[in-house]
């Protein structure tokens, strides 16, 4: 490893040198949308900053059995997880309404697609491309937005083109942004509307210091411009009181995950269910219910809030993320607005964060969604790592 150190009687333009070459062996190493595996750790000794439970309780519950697998797809049940998360500063989750997609996600529909936009402008070699602020561009079983940008939000310019040319319309989908919890419910192909994306959403605010001695123009090319968010025709909405469950399910890639994810999809979906019907059945039971979303969010977003005292789920099969031999592996988003299960008025101990868990078995589940998504405990058995809105990653202290 590379380790910048001052150094006494440097010249400013052997500083310099050491910054870029730093910087072309950081790149090398890690790619923006492939973020690397670096297993770090809280301080030793310090407390976890969050509620933390040693073990998933059992299930009380009749789960689906814990799948098997042949030879050399194994799960690795030695291999501590704490720490084993890749690292990033944001995830971008592409609905596409499917289910698994090609080893590659940015082959699919022939290469035409948004993954492969944004890799143009963000990965390796691209125009954005920090390898100091990693952004992991994945897909999402979700369905995009039913809504669409009408002509009039096109400007004169892309109404005339559209009309002489007979180039396919763009394509457009919907878009979360994760752990900034936010939802970008129309998404054109438009190359200026994918770059309004970077620009406004996914680029740092503050640069790494590595950065202080690149040109001007380049480091106001890498810095964050809300700007540009008036050139994307949907808007953009908060995520509020939706917990979103990710499951890697990218048979494509493993079969491992290709396994794991539908059936603990399936699992996760049943019981939350479950605890929205328990609430109904017991009004004078303490806390929301819960109702698992499902369909266009947009229209299921309006039907929720319309709903006091409800707390919306979705649950979606996402593509690779790494360490596929951990599988199952599930990330839990907690929104930032939302409140503690026992205490409307005490926000919940878990909100604005991600929590990634690995070697997730159908057994777990229950646990999950009663520890986690309603108290707020992490399952440190299961825990890979976790991260803050706003970027900070989370471990757990040796």
């Amino acid at each position: 490893m590379l380790l910048l150190r001052p150094l006494r009687q440097t010249s400013r333009v052997a500083t310099a040198a050491l910054s870029a070459s730093t910087t072309r062996a950081c790149a090398q190493r890690s790619s923006n949308v492939a973020p690397f595996f670096r297993r770090t750790y809280a301080a030793r000794g310090a407390p976890a900053a969050f509620p933390t439970i040693d073990t998933c309780p059992s299930p009380t519950c009749s789960c689906a059995p814990t799948p098997s697998f042949p030879e050399g797809f194994e799960i690795d049940h030695t291999t501590p997880l704490n720490g084993l998360m890749p690292n990033h500063a944001q995830q971008v989750l592409i609905c596409t309404g499917k289910d698994d997609w090609p080893s590659k996600i940015e082959d699919d529909d022939n290469g035409q697609n948004h993954a492969a936009m944004l890799r143009d402008l963000i990965g390796r070699g691209g125009p954005y491309s920090d390898p100091f602020h990693n952004i992991s561009v994945l897909n999402v079983s979700f369905p995009p937005s039913s809504s669409s940008p009408s002509s009039a939000s096109s400007s004169p310019a892309d109404q005339e083109e559209a009309t002489n040319t007979t180039t396919t319309p763009p394509k457009t989908t919907s878009i979360y942004l994760l752990p900034d919890f936010k939802y970008v419910p129309s998404l054109s192909s438009d190359p200026n509307h994918v770059k309004a994306l970077v620009k406004a959403h996914l680029l740092p605010e503050k640069l790494h210091p590595v950065h202080n001695h690149s040109p001007p123009a380049k480091r106001e090319a890498l810095l964050r411009d809300p700007s540009y968010g008036d050139m994307l025709p949907g808007g953009v909405r908060d995520i509020r009181n939706e917990v979103i469950v990710l499951i890697c399910g990218h048979g494509g890639r493993d079969q491992r995950c290709g396994v794991y994810g539908p059936l603990l999809r399936s699992e996760f979906e049943t019981r939350l269910a479950e605890q929205g019907q328990q609430q109904q059945q017991q009004k004078q039971q303490q806390g929301p219910g819960i109702e698992v979303l499902k369909g266009a969010a947009e229209k299921a977003v309006v039907d929720l809030e319309k709903k006091k005292g409800v707390w919306g789920a979705r649950v979606g099969l996402i593509s690779h993320i790494g360490g596929h031999k951990f599988a199952g592996n599930v990330i839990v988003y907690i929104p930032p607005g939302l409140k503690s299960y026992d205490d409307s008025d005490v926000p919940h101990p878990l909100a604005g964060h991600g929590i990634w868990y690995g070697r997730v078995e159908p057994k777990h589940v229950e646990g999950i969604v009663q520890e986690t998504i309603k108290k707020g405990n992490v399952i440190k058995e299961l825990f890979r790592g976790g991260i803050k809105q706003g970027g900070e990653i989370l471990r757990l202290p040796l």
